[in-house]
């Protein structure tokens, strides 16, 4: 694979005119115009519109999805879609595919996406240069809460406020 891969994860609830759904849009539409390829979950909500955003700037979009779910299918922005057969491998994927993970605001699904690659950095697993970037304030409480049983967990996260931070963050992979 020669495009650099940045997964995102997010809520599967968001809906267009959602904050979020727009925020999670413009992430897409941003890494794709900065020449990075997406991967995600492959369905609706935030997937959808990062999908979205990113196949609309002419961008890559890789759906890890999961048959365990039987009635589900790739959105319609999906490039590439790669289905795992249990949650666990569908997570196992995103974070292979990822050289850098962006994780928008989200439900426990999605805490679990965070708490898996927070503590694959944290233990030394995940190399140094694959940056986690929190979008907007909805994590914050969380790192700080985190914070007070290991105050260096906080350094393997960053927290950004807008989409364009993310693409600067990143920088070059």
């Amino acid at each position: 694979m020669s495009k650099k891969i940045v997964t995102i994860f997010g809520t599967g609830r968001a809906r267009p005119g959602d904050e979020i759904f727009s925020l999670a849009y413009e992430t897409g539409r941003l890494l794709a115009q900065a020449g990075f390829a997406v991967a995600n979950g492959g369905y609706g909500g935030t997937m959808f519109a990062v999908a979205k955003g990113a196949a609309e700037a002419g961008g890559e979009v890789i759906g890890v999805t999961c048959s365990a779910f039987k009635s589900s299918k790739a959105n319609e922005y999906t490039t590439r879609e790669v289905v795992t057969h249990s949650l666990d491998e569908r997570l196992e994927k995103l974070v292979q595919l990822g050289r850098a993970y962006v994780v928008l605001p989200g439900g426990t699904g999605t805490l679990l996406e965070l708490a898996k690659v927070w503590e694959l950095k944290n233990k030394g697993f995940l190399d140094a240069d694959r940056p986690i970037i929190l979008v907007g304030r909805f994590w914050r409480p969380l790192v700080d809460l985190v914070a007070t049983d290991d105050p260096d967990s906080r350094r393997y996260v960053e927290v950004v406020n807008d989409p364009k931070r993310i693409v600067e963050t990143i920088g070059d992979l």
